[in-house]
């Protein structure tokens, strides 16, 4: 077998589709432990590989959570997240209930908003200079 591409290959599509992920709980009232945060990349890992998708990227704070995730076009980046949030927070409830219950605020866990942004190999201005610079049909 040869050297693994450099980007992704589906049927009809080379791709490299990155995005900058940020979850926050309700009112970022701050649930996170070192253990808690371990245990979310551990979820979340699974989660996308059972979307298809590659978790390349974790990190987590007091407040929030953020992943670096590798995705194919098929993939929609909001049925992802949604699917995230709920494991997690059913995953959370249920192994940490004390600590928890303790940060919920009705019964939600999340906020009802996250953070996405695309990324990929090269920064925004190259590709617009590189776009900008091609040259028109004669």
């Amino acid at each position: 077998m040869g050297p693994k591409p450099r980007y992704p290959q589906g049927r009809t599509v080379v791709y490299t589709l990155h995005a900058h992920v940020v979850f926050t709980p309700k009112y970022r009232r701050g649930p996170f432990t070192d253990d808690i945060v371990k245990r979310c990349e551990e979820v979340m890992r699974d989660v996308c590989t059972d979307f298809g998708t590659e978790l390349r990227e974790f990190n987590g704070e007091r407040d929030h959570v953020r992943l670096l995730v590798r995705y194919p076009p098929k993939a929609a980046l909001s049925r992802l997240a949604g699917s995230l949030e709920g494991v997690l927070a059913r995953r959370l409830r249920q192994e940490y209930p004390g600590h928890i219950r303790k940060y919920l605020w009705g019964e939600h866990f999340w906020s009802p908003f996250y953070f996405a942004a695309s990324c990929g190999d090269s920064p925004l201005a190259v590709v617009k200079q590189y776009i900008a610079n091609q040259k028109h049909p004669d």
